[in-house]
């Protein structure tokens, strides 16, 4: 049996092994499941957004505690993984307030004075398979609407990740969950693919990769079950001639480096008109030159390490393949020493479309900067991508902008800002970055049965 081993990226230390869960314990974790289900869909809001508050208390009293798990385990800076666990509170307060509203019963007039109403009912145990770039995050904002909802969450968390994953069941049993609500399961990939088919699991969401994405919804799809799947992006960061450079460019650097690049919404993409190209690239180039590599324990650390030595490599390869295919190697792009997670930040230009950088996600810290005439080109750029996440618009017409972003094939726009999640927007894409949509009313009303009421 292959241990579960979790593995500190910065200095290769191991820091823990767990023995995967055998076939008898995860029919016991859901056989728990489901006894903690026929009561827990009965429990009222009140409760619940009791309980929930709770964890949002569990997850503040703790941040450090928490923070520091987060950081080991997949080597992000200690003050995004304080600043992650925060926003886990914050959702947990958010549906603690906003559930009981958002799945009210609706009322329906039809003609000749006959009624109708649509009630929102909990499906069961609702399994997510949650990815390593934001181990905590990524979990709360399925675990917080769909608790809510009445249903029951187990989570297959990412294999390097364990720590995080037991730390945030413990979130919700002290915060005085009913045992069965919320269960971690250390387990592999084909003891999931067992769980999609075993018919106390009710539906699945995944946050990953578009492989792991297709695999995961060709499971349940078999099974005729719901899918939610938030996968990669590749998002383009459109600079207008129009806009406040300045802030733009600076803002461009942050939108690229945050979680050093791991991140399905980073801009990976920088599309500038031609007017304006120089003057960003060299207020880009300063910005990121600036930034401090560290230990990632070090508060004054902006960035340390990659999740994984292989995730290294294989973005290096990405880098290389580019350059040999005719881009232009900017900035950075050192060779990570050998099973060695960090790497230098990097920018390419003069990246023609045959490139693996034009079309493929760079998962990691390596900027992609295009040239274009005006801005039909730059939507046209834009578009000219399988992935369709988020997308960031920089001008100071505002109406133009807006015209603009309705063009754009994307889950989300964001005008004169970086894309970020948030609990009140609906989050999620459309292309090859997925389907469904997290956070928000939209996101609790996803794994619910919209139940039709004929009042006759």
């Amino acid at each position: 049996m292959t241990l579960i081993k979790s593995i500190n990226p910065y200095t290769g230390e191991l820091l823990a092994e767990f023995h995967p869960l055998s076939e008898k314990e995860i029919e016991e974790k859901l056989s728990a499941g489901s006894v903690a289900f026929s009561t827990w869909k009965e429990t009222g809001f009140l409760r619940r957004a009791e309980l929930m508050n709770n964890a949002a208390k569990v997850l503040k009293d703790r941040r450090e505690k928490y923070a520091k798990i987060i950081s080991l385990e997949m080597g992000k800076v200690i003050k995004e993984s304080l600043a992650e666990v925060d926003k886990c509170a914050l959702v947990c307060e958010y549906y603690g307030e906003k559930s009981a509203e958002f799945l009210q019963a609706e009322d329906i007039n039809l003609p000749e004075g006959k009624k109708a109403k649509v009630i929102h009912q909990p499906l069961g145990a609702i399994l997510a398979v949650m990815p390593w770039n934001f181990p905590f995050w990524q979990v709360f904002r399925f675990a917080a609407p769909t608790l809510m909802a009445g249903n029951v969450g187990v989570l297959k968390h990412a294999s390097n990740v364990p720590q995080c994953s037991l730390a945030i069941q413990e979130v919700f049993t002290e915060a005085g969950f009913p045992a069965g609500v919320f269960q971690s399961l250390l387990i592999d990939s084909e003891a999931t693919t067992k769980l999609i088919e075993d018919d106390r699991i009710k539906a699945v969401t995944l946050t990953g990769s578009e492989k792991a994405g297709a695999s995961v919804a060709s499971a349940a799809g078999k099974q005729i079950k719901k899918s939610l799947l938030e996968l990669g992006g590749s998002d383009p960061f459109i600079v207008l001639k129009d806009s406040d450079l300045k802030k733009a460019a600076e803002t461009a650097v942050k939108a690229r480096m945050i979680n050093f690049g791991q991140s399905c919404i980073a801009a990976k993409r920088f599309i500038i008109e031609e007017d304006i190209y120089d003057d960003f690239l060299t207020i880009f180039v300063d910005q990121l030159s600036k930034l401090k590599e560290g230990d990632p324990m070090d508060e004054s650390s902006d960035f340390a390490c990659m999740a994984r030595p292989d995730l290294a490599e294989e973005l290096y390869s990405q880098v290389d393949k580019s350059v040999k295919a005719g881009a232009t190697l900017l900035f950075g792009g050192e060779k990570p020493e050998k099973d060695s997670a960090r790497f230098q930040p990097t920018i390419l230009t003069d990246i023609p479309t045959a490139a693996p950088a034009y079309s493929e996600e760079l998962f990691g810290p390596v900027a992609t900067i295009f040239k274009v005439k005006n801005e039909a080109d730059a939507i046209a750029m834009a578009n000219d991508s399988e992935f369709g996440l988020g997308a960031s618009i920089w001008s100071e017409d505002k109406e133009k902008a807006e015209q603009l972003a309705s063009k754009i094939e994307s889950g989300a726009v964001f005008i004169n800002s970086m894309v970020a999640s948030n609990p009140h927007l609906p989050f999620g894409g459309v292309k090859k970055s997925g389907y469904g949509r997290e956070l928000s009313r939209y996101g609790i009303l996803e794994f619910v049965n919209s139940k039709t009421v004929y009042l006759g």
